[in-house]
């Protein structure tokens, strides 16, 4: 009285095909080269999108054959720094400068590797803002190419070596010269100054910044009597005008100038500047002001001219004519 099943005709049949096919259920194991050796398959036909299934296939099992999963070996700590605890992260305040942007900063980190940054609204007047060049600079900490070690004519060398050969350098030399950009570190200066006075007489301090603003300076010094680089205060504008000056973007303090223009363009306070940017190439400043006038770098002098005579009321420069723009 107990129930059969079959699961199709051949097997209610017991046909030799059906007992072939249960002795056959597991495929026997073929290496490639017995498969490609097999001549029935000069008398295969392969589709097309077959082909391309079977090719896809082989090249992703090829990939991860060869791909090994990195050993990540984790130790605990044998006496844990009071200040680290694993998954939680760290803050610690910090200044970036790099001769061209500045910025105070907090640096997020995780078991002692920095893996954001973002501003410190708590210190410096820029109140928490920098630029996105500030913010990516994390990324320079984790280049591959970055130089792991001392190195002499391409050939690493140990640090002691070293040390050992530049003392005896410099002792011998009679011109020592320290190139470096723009120093604003307090602690920079004295290693500097220390430096220049065990060396006196043979050193000299060269200062150079790929974007320089010794233009500024010398400019301000003419005018005011002082060389200095000023800081502009953008929210008590009521008129800005920028000549190439893309100050929202890259010029001195970006990240500084932004609080200010904002502040300088909020209507429900009261407070709405006109800003003109007069510049050859779109940027930042350019797609943020109220009137952009595009004209050539060898007209940025006209310009200023132009727009001198007729704030001062004197007459035209050199020929200069405000109606050119």
């Amino acid at each position: 009285m107990n129930k059969k099943y079959w699961t199709g005709m051949d097997e209610l049949a017991n046909t030799p095909a059906f007992q072939e096919a249960i002795s056959n259920e597991f495929t026997q194991d073929q290496t490639v080269s017995e498969f490609l050796s097999d001549d029935k398959l000069k008398e295969t036909n392969t589709g097309r999108r077959d082909f391309l299934k079977f090719m896809g296939f082989s090249v992703a099992a090829a990939t991860l054959a060869a791909c090994e999963t990195p050993v990540v070996k984790s130790i605990p700590y044998v006496n844990k720094p009071e200040e680290i605890t694993p998954g939680i992260a760290n803050y610690y305040a910090s200044t970036y400068y790099d001769g061209n942007d500045y910025g105070n900063i907090l640096v997020k980190t995780r078991e002692g590797r920095p893996i954001f940054i973002k501003g410190n609204k708590d210190l410096g007047i820029a109140k928490g803002a920098i630029g996105s060049r500030i913010n990516a600079s994390v990324i320079g900490l984790y280049d591959s190419a970055r130089l792991k070690g001392a190195k002499k004519g391409g050939e690493s060398i140990e640090w002691s070596a070293l040390d050992s050969e530049m003392k005896a350098a410099l002792g011998a030399a009679n011109n020592i010269r320290i190139v470096s950009n723009t120093v604003v570190s307090p602690s920079t200066q004295r290693a500097i100054n220390e430096f220049s006075a065990k060396y006196a007489g043979k050193v000299k301090h060269v200062q150079y910044d790929a974007i320089s603003y010794n233009g500024i300076t010398k400019a301000n010094q003419a005018s005011f009597g002082k060389a200095v680089v000023p800081n502009y205060d953008f929210g008590k504008a009521e008129v800005i005008v920028s000549i190439a000056a893309d100050f929202l973007g890259t010029w001195i303090t970006p990240a500084i100038y932004q609080i200010g223009y904002s502040e300088g363009r909020t209507p429900e306070n009261g407070k709405m500047n006109k800003h003109y940017q007069f510049e050859s190439v779109m940027s930042l400043s350019g797609s943020n002001c109220d009137e952009r006038i595009p004209i050539k770098p060898s007209q940025e002098g006209k310009v200023a001219a132009a727009i001198y005579s007729a704030v001062a009321g004197a007459a035209s420069v050199d020929g200069v004519d405000g109606d050119d723009f």
